[in-house]
């Protein structure tokens, strides 16, 4: 059985309220909610290209194809469960949530998080291996291995997140506003009556496995990458290797970083301003989702060349019927 949301007279209330930013002026509404949907646009339009050109182009058909229509995949879901409806509580005042609706969004939150890092994590172990074997690659990493670790990655990314996510479900809440653009475990648990320990400590024992593990094989994927053609002495491959990787962790660290940094300061009891914590929140949860498709697949020459043909086949079949 879940939990019951009760207010201050015990009396029973069945739904939360999305805050969004707690402190923003109300001038300033309009500037956040265009904002968020221009991100949401343009994530979902970049992302739902990468997804539709790997499905139907069979030359996109490789590993490293499968493992960004996993990451794209990932990033379109969460976006479309968490942004329409902080959008839809800016323009028309409605924030409110079903208890289930939050705890299931509060799932799909984690999970999905889980998941990023999982998927970024293998998408650096498939460079790794690109770089330090050429030769065996192909016979290495395989279309079969990777759908199938895919697979085992989105099982464990949803196994992570439910032994907190059931405890925090059946709790007393004393509060129903949430300080934040969508429901997680962090912005829910503090409108609980009880104490809360042990479901904190949890969530933040998982999430540093989540984050802190892939982390670590990325960076050292990423050193051995350099410290190989380092070694190789071509000048070029050099500086062309130090270009890609040096992106490729741009965004990385701009999704790990603020996040690491988010989760620390809750665990430490260092109170952030709140609006600050929602900006961070923010930057560390929807810019990669804009960035990924950008950085990873439409900067990606074969893409691109996918994209240009595509183009300039309508062109000419517009000038055709003309």
């Amino acid at each position: 059985m879940f939990g019951e949301l009760r207010m201050e007279n015990n009396t029973k209330f069945t739904e939360f309220i999305l805050i969004g930013f707690p402190g923003l002026p109300q001038k300033f509404h309009p500037l956040v909610s265009v904002t968020m949907f221009l991100i949401y646009i343009i994530a979902m339009t970049a992302n739902g290209t990468v997804i539709f050109l790997i499905i139907v182009k069979e030359h996109l058909h490789q590993p490293m194809y499968l493992m960004i229509f996993n990451l794209s995949l990932s990033d379109l879901i969460f976006d479309t469960i968490t942004l329409p409806k902080i959008i839809a509580m800016y323009w028309f005042g409605d924030g409110k949530m079903s208890f289930m609706a939050c705890i299931v969004q509060t799932f799909c939150v984690h999970f999905l998080a889980n998941l990023n890092s999982f998927t970024i994590m293998l998408m650096a172990v498939d460079r790794y291996v690109a770089i330090w074997n050429p030769l065996r690659y192909s016979s290495i990493i395989t279309n079969t291995l990777i759908a199938c670790l895919c697979c085992i990655l989105w099982l464990i990314a949803a196994c992570f997140p439910m032994s907190p996510l059931l405890k925090a479900a059946q709790v007393l809440y004393c509060g129903n506003k949430v300080k934040s653009c969508f429901c997680s475990i962090s912005s829910v648990l503090p409108l609980s009556c009880v104490d809360t320990f042990f479901i904190t400590e949890l969530a933040f024992t998982i999430a540093m496995i989540t984050l802190l593990i892939p982390l670590a094989f990325i960076i050292f994927s990423y050193i051995a990458i350099i410290r190989t053609v380092c070694l190789s002495g071509r000048n070029g491959d050099w500086q062309k290797a130090f270009y890609t990787c040096s992106i490729h962790l741009f965004v990385i660290c701009m999704y790990f970083i603020p996040r690491l940094f988010v989760y620390t300061c809750n665990q430490l009891r260092l109170i952030l301003n709140a609006d600050i914590n929602v900006l961070l929140l923010c930057l560390y949860t929807f810019v990669p989702h804009v960035a990924n498709p950008i950085i990873y697949c439409l900067r990606n020459k074969e893409i691109k060349t996918t994209i240009e043909k595509i183009f300039c086949l309508n062109k000419n079949m517009g000038h055709l019927k003309i």
